[in-house]
């Protein structure tokens, strides 16, 4: 499928890999929603803007592999949190970029994501966050790769908050409306039902 030419290259990790306790244990990224998984909804809406599609996932990986030009696990059986799978993709991505994007939000469209990019571009060496109102959302970021070694160093060293890792490289905001339905993160039973017609 033909790539996306507006801005530089960039790999693209869906974070898979949790334990989903908030949905009773599920794979989250392999819930329906609207007749498809969500992985499924966000691999049509980044797979024409990257060469390198990672998904991270610590089950499920044969479900997983058709979404995927890459997957990566937690080096950790027990579900370690988001922090692992962003040191893992940082640790295979191919480009100088890597977006990282959860994969419980099905409503994300590509305004937004180029948005992100956009700013880690203009910025350079420093990642980029989405903040929603007064709330930073770390989880949905653009890293410049050079500093998987950071993650790598703050991850021996205990750290397990993307943000504060981001936030010591400088991390600019990517702001958006603290009501931006794209931002819709469907991790409870109760907002998937209220979402899902």
């Amino acid at each position: 499928m033909p790539l996306s030419n507006a801005l530089a290259p960039c790999s693209i990790l869906l974070l898979a890999g949790g334990q989903g306790r908030r949905m009773g244990g599920r794979d989250k990224g392999l819930i329906l929603w609207r007749d498809k998984p969500f992985i499924e909804h966000l691999h049509a809406l980044v797979r024409p803007l990257t060469d390198d599609l990672i998904v991270s996932c610590n089950r499920n990986r044969e479900q997983y592999v058709r979404y995927a030009d890459q997957l990566v696990e937690d080096e950790q059986r027990d579900f370690p949190g988001p922090y692992a799978g962003i040191r893992a993709g940082l640790g295979v991505a191919k480009n100088e970029y890597l977006l990282v994007i959860p994969c419980d939000m099905p409503l994300l469209d590509r305004a937004l994501l180029d948005g992100l990019r956009q700013v880690a571009i203009a910025n350079p060496g420093a990642p980029a966050m989405v903040r929603q109102g007064e709330q930073w959302e770390p989880l949905l970021c653009c890293i410049p790769t050079r500093h998987a070694h950071v993650f790598e160093e703050h991850w021996q060293q205990g750290q397990r908050s993307p943000r504060r890792t981001m936030t010591q490289l400088g991390a600019i905001a990517l702001q958006c409306e603290a009501d931006d339905p794209r931002l819709a993160n469907l991790n409870t039973p109760d907002l998937l039902s209220q979402i899902n017609p």
